[in-house]
This record gives C-alpha cells, structure tokens and sequence, in this order.
C-alpha cells in the first residue's frame, strides 16, 4: 500500500470519527423544565395549577385546603381538608366585599373613607357563616405521597346572593352607619349594586 494512500484513509478516518463524536455532542437532551406547580408535600411531582392558587373557570371565589394521609381513609381527609379551605376562604370573602364596597364608592363617590371602614368591619363579621353555608368543592387530588388537596369555591351567582345577604344583614344591624353610607338608596336597592360591583383586581 503507497504512503498516498495510507495518509489519504488516516485522514479519511480522522474526519469520520471527528464527525460522529461531533454529532454525538449535538445531541443533548435537554434538561428537565421546572413545573409551573408541585405539590407542597412532594415538590419533585407536578401539580395541577388550582393546587397553586391559579383561578379556575366558573369559580368567583376559591380557595386549597389539604390534609395528610390518614388511615381514616379518603372521605375523612377530604372533610377536613375542606373545612381548611373554608377558613381561608371566609377571609377571601372578607377581602372580596372590602373591594366591591371600595369600588363602588370610587365609583360613585359616596362616604367617607372612616365611613368606608366602618362598613368594611360590620361587613367582615358576618362573611364566615354565609360564605361556609354557599361553599362546595369544585376540585380534589391526592398527592403522590397520599395527602389530600381540594379547592373549595363560590360560583358567580352563590357569591353575589352572600355578599348581598350579608350587606342587608348589615344595614339591618347598623342602619345609622349605612345611611350615612350613602343616604339616597333603599337598603335593598343599595345592597344589590354593591353586589352586582365586581372587585377590582
């Protein structure tokens, strides 16, 4: 065999080897992207986004609750993790009014803003009996590691009946401070805007 020809397959062999260790390098896998949500007691697992606080379509006012695995079996961890879900969200409901009373009043200029927070607090008392009784559980999942997630919500419709339940029930406690509120309305008339007000976000 020439030299020619022994330097020309070295070379030849060179190019080849370089090319498929090239082509071995180009070919990475990429790395795993991070999920948008996990669950709180299995951070490597993902979770769907409800779980994570993302609203969910039909649901005006929400809110996840869990419980552990417990040998009291499915049913159980579901009640208490719903009634963790309906603390929270009686205070979501208390901040959900606050805004609708606070939007209505910028936009129709009524009251004070001591008046405002007067009616915030009268309004804030009575939210957690009306806001557990139109609750339900809209969403369910276990974990991975066996703990319970629901998302307990009001719809649309649920959430302005509570909101103008509590609002009369209010007015009826506290008529001075509503009048001063806003003097021209009819206590009903007044609670139904409020209601119909969406909060601002």
């Amino acid at each position: 065999m020439s030299k020619k020809r022994i330097v020309l397959m070295s070379s030849l062999l060179a190019v080849a080897l370089t090319g498929c260790m090239g082509g071995k390098e180009a070919v990475r896998p990429e790395p795993p992207r991070a999920a948008e949500c996990v669950f709180p007691d299995a951070p490597g697992a993902a979770a769907p986004l409800w779980v994570c606080d993302a609203p969910v379509e039909g649901v005006a006012v929400s809110a996840v609750g869990s419980h552990d695995k417990s040998a009291a079996g499915p049913s159980f961890m579901k009640e208490q993790a719903a009634a963790s879900a309906r603390v929270q969200l009686a205070q979501q409901m208390k901040v959900t009014v606050a805004n609708m009373v606070k939007q209505y009043v910028e936009t129709t200029g009524a009251a004070s803003s001591e008046t405002v927070d007067k009616v915030n607090t009268s309004v804030s008392k009575l939210i957690t009996s009306e806001t557990i009784v139109g609750s339900r559980i809209f969403r369910s999942v276990t974990s991975p590691h066996g703990a319970m997630y629901v998302l307990v919500g009001l719809d649309p419709t649920v959430t302005r009946e509570a909101v103008a339940k509590v609002l009369k029930t209010s007015m009826n406690n506290d008529q001075a401070l509503w009048q001063q509120f806003k003097a021209q309305k009819g206590q009903d008339e007044l609670a139904a805007e409020i209601a119909k007000t969406k909060p601002a976000q």
